[in-house]
């Protein structure tokens, strides 16, 4: 009789322990479930008010829906989906947060309550956030603990919704009407089932968001071509806007393909060899030097003149000698004339631009030379003994200046 109360008490016991586990299970299968109704739900729900709303822009002043904040939380999940389908692979937070420091100049604070940060194209200092898509803003999105970047996208634009949900048709069966305010009068808002160009614009959208976060923090460089070709502006602001030096083929590519440097007056070459930082401090451009070396060749001697009307800037231009502080300015003069001083010894240039002694001519106070001199001429080699050499031009610089 007690064997058999022992084997009863452990049937029960196993009974209950099975019961509990098959328990666990469905109810953490459960929340999943919950989780993803959820994100579905957020994301029909925005795409009802989206459809409601229509698809117009009228330039600078005029959006027929206003997007907010939720628009953009409704779509991250399939942004993040569409981007794993797409072989992205999400790197460390800290690796994410070193990467956009580097190229965007912001630092996230992973204990704040923000999701996100704003990176604004057009001024780039500005951290509000702003969700209107008019003309007037250029932002995109730092989704910090996804470790990704996005613009802010309407659901029609990365999802065909009508396949995904027929249920939504009968939103569109309405005319949609809004006061305009520069006619003065209502008009009538397109649908978006009747932009006619939606699919491709839905696979651009894709591709860019795809290449730029595979190129930027994946290092892949299969997209970098792409972006090149179909992202132009993002790609040339990463330098000229926010001083994103590290990529030599990207550095290449904006001076010699884009930016068009011989054509290209002195303050828009400010945009190429130096950035001044949200903090106020200044980031130098000396890896530009390497670049132009490799650009240049003996048929393009057009890029020694605006060199030197460069140097010359930076020499006498009162602006720039208040914006770019003196120990700043004498380093990328340094710089900048013992890069273009060699040439004039290479029997294959011959160039005659006459560059070191330009500081010799126009530093009236001395500071700069002192400031070079100081710095051990920042260790470019031979620089004492070619700036000793430059003074056999110095008359004929004279001349130049009118004596």
């Amino acid at each position: 009789m007690k064997y058999f109360n022992k084997i009863l008490i452990v049937l029960v016991i196993n009974f209950y322990v099975i019961s509990c586990a098959q328990g666990t299970k469905k109810q953490v299968k459960k929340d999943s479930t919950i989780k993803i109704e959820s994100d579905n739900n957020m994301e029909k729900e925005i795409l009802i008010q989206q459809l409601k709303g229509g698809r117009y822009n009228g330039g600078d002043e005029f959006e027929s829906y206003e997007y907010s904040e939720k628009d953009l939380l409704a779509s991250l999940k399939r942004i993040s989906d569409i981007l794993k389908s797409h072989g992205y692979k999400n790197i460390p937070i800290n690796e994410f947060n070193e990467k956009i420091k580097k190229i965007f100049g912001r630092i996230i604070a992973n204990n704040s309550n923000s999701k996100f940060l704003s990176v604004d194209f057009f001024e780039k200092c500005n951290k509000d956030l702003v969700f209107s898509r008019l003309n007037i803003y250029q932002n995109t999105f730092i989704i910090k603990n996804d470790c990704f970047i996005t613009d802010l996208y309407a659901i029609p634009e990365i999802i065909d919704y009508k396949k995904e949900y027929p249920d939504l048709k009968h939103v569109e069966d309405q005319k949609i009407y809004r006061n305009e305010p520069d006619l003065g009068q209502q008009i009538e808002i397109p649908h978006w089932k009747d932009i006619p160009d939606l699919e491709l614009e839905r696979k651009n959208n894709i591709q860019t968001l795809v290449a730029r976060n595979m190129y930027l923090f994946n290092d892949n460089r299969a997209y970098f071509k792409w972006l090149l070709l179909n992202d132009e502006d993002f790609m040339e602001k990463l330098v000229t806007n926010f001083g994103y030096y590290d990529d030599k083929e990207l550095l290449k590519w904006v001076v010699k393909d884009n930016v068009r440097f011989i054509k290209k007056n002195s303050q828009d070459l400010d945009k190429l060899f130096w950035n001044k930082k949200c903090d106020g401090t200044v980031k130098l451009n000396l890896e530009i030097f390497p670049v132009l070396k490799d650009i240049i060749k003996p048929n393009d001697i057009d890029y020694f003149e605006p060199l030197k009307e460069y140097v010359m800037y930076l020499l006498t231009n009162k602006e720039i000698r208040k914006e770019l502080p003196l120990q700043d300015r004498a380093k990328l003069l340094a710089h900048l004339v013992y890069f273009g001083e060699q040439y004039r010894y290479d029997q294959n240039y011959n160039d005659q631009s006459f560059f070191m002694q330009r500081i010799e001519l126009f530093d009236l106070d001395g500071s700069l030379k002192k400031e070079i001199k100081n710095n051990n001429f920042y260790n470019l080699p031979n620089y004492k003994n070619l700036y000793k050499k430059s003074e056999e031009y110095q008359d004929k610089l004279t001349d130049e200046n009118g004596g």
